[in-house]
């Protein structure tokens, strides 16, 4: 993989809460404009080597390089700026009940842009229909679906245009088939927008179909167990643990 080719990299990466290492010397490189997946059974540390990426909790020891510019190696202010460029979609959608779909989406644009109210409006609009909720602007939360939950949380996760997008558990609480509905939608934001995709998930279903790269945490070793396309993993690699995880409620194979 060229350097160029490479929008985000982790170095080294030791995530702890005190004493307590979760997971130790993560490295991964991914490639610009793919959907890249962290892998993992509950407990293994997923949803905090994501944090450690957005900037919510600093890591024991090591970095991540976006653009090949450190990012905790940049001072409150600067990393600011660089949080600008995520957009983030957290494993409840995490709506605020007393806004309606409109205010919600309107939050990042109100907070980081100087545009007029009725520019505000349009781009809500715009981002609302593209996950398929034009119409539901003056809808509550509390209105709607699980699953039309999660949109609005993806259409606001969009609303700065951003570089990266990051998913936690984007399936969590769906259906199969809304959970396939959502799939379907991350692939078409990953073509139509060139944004690249960080998702944790266990849910083999939504990773075999929009994985192009993946590491697979192992909460025994505390490191990654693991790094390629799901599908050639759970075809190609001899470690019993990583099988098991990619093959979990197939048929076990008869003598």
């Amino acid at each position: 993989m060229k350097t160029d080719d490479i929008k985000i990299e982790i170095q080294h990466l030791t995530m702890a809460y005190g004493s307590h290492v979760v997971m130790r010397d993560v490295n991964a490189r991914i490639k610009r404009g793919s959907i890249f997946v962290i892998m993992g059974e509950s407990g293994a540390g997923k949803s905090t080597l994501l944090r450690n990426m957005i900037g919510l909790q600093h890591p024991a020891d090591g970095d991540v390089l976006y653009d090949g510019r450190s990012f905790w190696g940049l001072d409150e202010e600067a990393r600011r700026v660089e949080l600008r460029k995520f957009g983030v979609l957290f494993q409840s959608g995490a709506l605020w009940s007393s806004m309606t779909l409109a205010e919600n989406v309107g939050l990042p644009l109100a907070e980081y842009t100087d545009w007029p109210p009725a520019d505000r409006q349009e781009v809500v609009r715009l981002k609302l229909a593209l996950v398929g909720l034009n119409g539901f602007e003056d809808y509550y939360p509390a209105e709607i679906s699980g699953g039309m939950r999660k949109r609005a949380g993806l259409a606001r996760a969009m609303a700065l245009d951003p570089e990266i997008l990051f998913f936690d558990e984007p399936s969590a609480g769906l259906d199969p088939i809304l959970s396939r509905n959502l799939d379907q939608l991350i692939l078409e934001l990953r073509d139509s927008l060139g944004a690249t995709i960080v998702v944790v998930s266990h849910e083999l279903a939504s990773i075999f179909t929009i994985a192009d790269d993946s590491i697979l945490l192992d909460s025994e070793s505390r490191t990654v167990r693991a790094q390629g396309n799901p599908k050639e993993l759970r075809e190609n690699s001899t470690d019993p643990k990583v099988r098991a995880f990619l093959t979990r409620g197939e048929p076990a194979d008869t003598p």
